[in-house]
């Protein structure tokens, strides 16, 4: 039996949910800990996020790197994985953590306050809008499709040489949120078009880059569908 604890819904983590990414990621991991030792369920992975990192100390950033989340979102991710590490230590519960760095891909939020950058660039640029770039485009990030996250999941799962231990997904690239707008419109077909860009968000970190060495020595990892591949199936999607 198996458990995967996802509670990431995508970038709710303004400061106008500070309590619901709490209950949601720390309290709900706790709960779902307690039921699924009570259960006797053989492996628990717990699917963190890069948000606890904050931004970069140094990159590329391993597991090892020191974690001073941004954002209440990140904290509480940051929370959920401190239990889920307690369990083990305590009951030894078979607990695993994965930190997934941004993920993207069909059925992704590009609406309202949760809208992620990728969805949000390709809606604006099917409908022939300029992208919308908060702060001065030059923050990164490192994106993986969906796809490539839910199959590493299940190797994740299937591996015991993982249990008790913290483990990054991505696609160990750099990408800045300016080259990000560039390559979306150009998929779409609309070349290069001047953003229109407003004050920096809150909370938004500066820089992400995944160290993958840890992912690539134990389950043989590689990023399966490339960034551009990605960004031309999330076209077609919408």
């Amino acid at each position: 039996d198996l458990v995967f604890h996802l509670a990431c819904r995508g970038v709710r983590h303004s400061i106008g949910y500070p309590l619901e990414n709490h209950e949601v990621n720390a309290t709900g991991t706790l709960v779902l800990l307690a039921e699924a030792r009570r259960a006797g369920i053989e492996r628990f992975v717990h699917v963190s996020s890069s948000e606890v990192y904050g931004t970069a100390r140094y990159a590329p950033m391993d597991e090892n790197h020191p974690t001073f989340p941004e954002t209440v979102y990140g904290a509480g991710k940051l929370a959920g994985e401190c239990y889920a590490r307690a369990y083990h230590q305590t009951y030894a519960f078979p607990t695993v953590v994965v930190r997934p760095f941004n993920n993207f891909g069909p059925r992704s939020h590009h609406e309202g306050d949760s809208g992620e950058v990728i969805p949000r660039f390709t809606v604006w640029a099917l409908n022939g809008k300029p992208p919308i770039i908060f702060g001065d485009g030059a923050q990164t990030r490192d994106f993986i499709y969906v796809e490539d996250t839910a199959y590493w999941l299940c190797r994740v799962a299937e591996c015991d040489g993982l249990v008790g231990r913290t483990i990054n997904l991505a696609s160990g690239q750099e990408t800045s949120v300016r080259q990000l707008a560039d390559l979306v419109y150009d998929v779409v077909g609309k070349g290069r078009v001047a953003p229109e860009f407003r004050p920096k968000r809150p909370g938004d970190v500066q820089r992400h880059l995944a160290d993958v060495k840890l992912a690539r020595e134990i389950l043989g990892f590689h990023a399966r569908i490339p960034l551009r591949a990605g960004i031309e199936r999330l076209v077609a999607h919408f």
